[in-house]
């Protein structure tokens, strides 16, 4: 499927969606928003690393920053912290300005440390689509840099880390349709998010009669 321009989806969100879906709609469906310490250290760090005048060359690599990302075909649209572009000799895309052939990689910065589950990876992954789909080139891996270790790790963009995301783009697409906020599943996880005081997750999943409402809202009085 090909998605038209006004049905794109912002990149970002694929983050938020595998973290939690109740999250994700509450931000990209509702359009709420609650900033905590995290939020605004992660902001931080991005407003260090996202200078879209600045590009870099060392050597053989050229570094762009705050790159603007589309891919129809996900039905995403964002920006890349950082592509790296390597000389390479052939198969690569011409960059302005320079001579010869360049490979892109994307890298992604992020506040803390590696994660147990795959919210950054797909992130990553969907930018390579993006990249790809773009430039018409293949890419194979790419970086997630964490600042809490001062880190950068290889990620393989294999075939099923790139069916997770077109799988997730695809429902996330399915969600925003309906506009309907998923119910929110009680977890560890509740506690990492900044919307935990918006979602009330325990609260939403109450199934409370009427009668009993009332009985309730009787007694507070």
């Amino acid at each position: 499927m090909v998605y038209d321009e006004d049905e794109l989806l912002m990149l970002s969100g694929i983050q938020h969606y595998c973290f939690c879906k109740r999250q994700w709609a509450l931000i990209h469906v509702e359009k709420q928003w609650q900033e905590n310490v995290k939020t605004i250290e992660g902001k931080h760090i991005h407003e260090k690393v996202n200078d879209p005048y600045l590009v870099e060359t060392r050597g053989d690599i050229t570094i762009a920053r705050s790159v603007p990302l589309t891919s129809y075909e996900l039905g995403l649209y964002g920006i890349a912290d950082v592509v790296e572009f390597s000389r390479v000799e052939k198969k690569g895309v011409l960059l302005k300005g320079k001579t010869g052939f360049w490979h892109p990689i994307p890298v992604e910065y992020k506040r803390g440390k590696p994660k147990s589950d795959e919210r950054d990876e797909v992130q990553l992954c969907a930018q390579a689509i993006c990249l790809e789909e773009m430039l018409h080139v293949s890419i194979e891996k790419g970086y997630l840099y964490y600042h809490q270790i001062r880190k950068r790790v290889e990620i393989e963009l294999n075939s099923g880390l790139r069916e997770t995301v077109k799988k997730m783009a695809s429902d996330m697409h399915k969600v925003y349709k309906t506009g309907i906020t998923p119910k929110g599943k009680v977890g560890k996880h509740c506690k990492l998010c900044s919307m935990e005081n918006i979602c009330k997750p325990k609260v939403g999943n109450k199934k409370l009669k009427v009668k009993d409402y009332v009985q309730k809202g009787v007694a507070d009085k």
